[in-house]
């Protein structure tokens, strides 16, 4: 621990600052997501798993314990590995992964460095499991598959960084898949920066969408995805799999022609109102081996004298009228959220190793710390505070001074006495303890 020496503050000279104060902590809070991790049976699932190739002949840090250090220290909102070094001794965080120093930032370079790629499936293996897991304890009836893409910037000579033309700038091209409803993270995949989005997005999905068919047959599934995920075999698979999807269509003549058939623009009726119709049709394009239904939502603003036209694709029967089927897809607008959630709050993004599969390592981490919290803050936060996001919950929850007090063969963490939050850390401490699960 780095001691600074005693500094006096210029406006009151009685007051005097130093960082010596002994076994004290600022993320007290982290018990809690300790105590949670343990109810689901988090990191044993991560463990029973993830079994890298390991060649140390001895270690003091085994890498069930390096993996749930990162994951804390992420939790906690300290991204960088060097952060480790500042918390070794830390009360809270030794208590926490159960060692009496935390491992140092090399330790956790080389650590990332034993990932391959059946290292990178384990881990996908133990999300899945545990998304099972709580799928059960919520008894969902549904399940929406949010399908979309995001960046990563690169700014070195990272394997397979490459410019994207659509972002317009060098990086990662991460496919990813959240539960709308839930915003759970379901998936991820690192992909080099210049893929076009729906690269590979069947085979991301088969084994999904195949997995929760067989073990939640009784559910609902839509997957919704944007204009970048309109391709043939995404519907055949889903049409295959009697999973029912929303998809919107790039705008194109055909289509085009077929909207201005229903709205010509010759027939506005008042060019100071807003008009705005939600139309069904069966199209098909050429590459389509089938017709298929179409939603067609065509705007014109007050003002305007053309209409615009959005598009959709979807299997979903006449029952769901064209409108429903519309605001449904709009909710899709949540995704983007998530993923501004996985990046500014656990950084999802942050790609600075110039190995590619460890960047991908350090990707999934991040995913397995975003769905922890997303997981306590679903399961366990009174309603009114469901939706708080996560500077917040570190606010309210982590960031807990305390004061490490040693008695007999006990350990007492005394919280700060002034804690603002204090009503609800234990509100959610309490609720954390009487969860239930098989």
């Amino acid at each position: 621990m780095i001691r600074l020496p005693q500094t006096t503050l210029n406006f009151n000279h009685r007051l005097k600052l130093s960082n010596d104060g002994g076994e004290l902590s600022s993320d007290t809070g982290q018990f809690l997501f300790r105590e949670f991790d343990e109810k689901i049976g988090f990191s044993q699932t991560i463990a029973k798993h993830l079994h890298l190739k390991d060649e140390r002949s001895f270690c003091i840090h085994p890498n069930e314990q390096l993996l749930r250090q990162k994951i804390y220290q992420l939790i906690a909102g300290y991204h960088e590995d060097d952060a480790a070094d500042q918390l070794t001794y830390d009360p809270v965080f030794t208590q926490v992964l159960g060692t009496p120093a935390l491992a140092s930032q090399p330790s956790l370079s080389r650590f990332f460095k034993r990932f391959d790629p059946q290292a990178l499936d384990q881990l996908q293996a133990a999300n899945q499991e545990l998304l099972d897991r709580v799928h059960h304890a919520r008894q969902s009836k549904t399940l929406i598959f949010d399908l979309d893409s995001t960046h990563a910037d690169t700014y070195g000579n990272q394997e397979k960084s490459s410019y994207n033309a659509h972002y317009r700038t060098l990086g990662f091209h991460p496919l990813v898949a959240f539960d709308g409803l839930t915003g759970d993270f379901l998936k991820a995949q690192l992909r080099p920066g210049s893929v076009y989005t729906s690269n590979g997005v069947v085979e991301f999905m088969r084994p999904f969408i195949e997995h929760y068919n067989e073990t939640f047959p009784e559910i609902s599934t839509l997957v919704r995805g944007d204009s970048g995920f309109a391709v043939p075999g995404l519907y055949e698979l889903c049409e295959k799999e009697s999973v029912y999807y929303i998809i919107r269509l790039k705008s194109n003549p055909k289509l085009k022609a077929l909207a201005e058939e229903l709205h010509p623009t010759h027939e506005i009726r008042d060019v100071s109102v807003t008009e705005s119709y939600v139309e069904d049709s069966i199209y098909q394009a050429s590459s389509w081996s089938m017709p298929r239904r179409i939603i067609i939502h065509s705007i014109r603003p007050a003002g305007e004298l053309f209409f615009s036209h959005a598009f959709f694709v979807t299997n979903l029967s006449e029952s769901f009228s064209p409108q429903a089927i519309v605001t449904s897809y709009k909710k899709r607008g949540t995704m983007e959220n998530f993923i501004k959630k996985a990046k500014d709050g656990f950084g999802f993004d942050q790609m600075k190793s110039h190995d590619f599969l460890v960047n991908e390592a350090r990707m999934m981490l991040s995913l397995l710390a975003y769905n922890l919290t997303n997981w306590l803050r679903t399961l366990s936060f009174p309603v009114a505070v469901k939706g708080i996001q996560i500077q917040t919950i570190r606010t309210r929850l982590i960031k807990v001074a305390s004061k490490l007090v040693k008695s007999g063969r006990s350990l007492h963490f005394k919280l700060s006495s002034s804690f603002v939050y204090t009503g609800f850390f234990w509100d959610v401490l309490t609720r954390v303890q009487q969860l239930k699960f098989n």
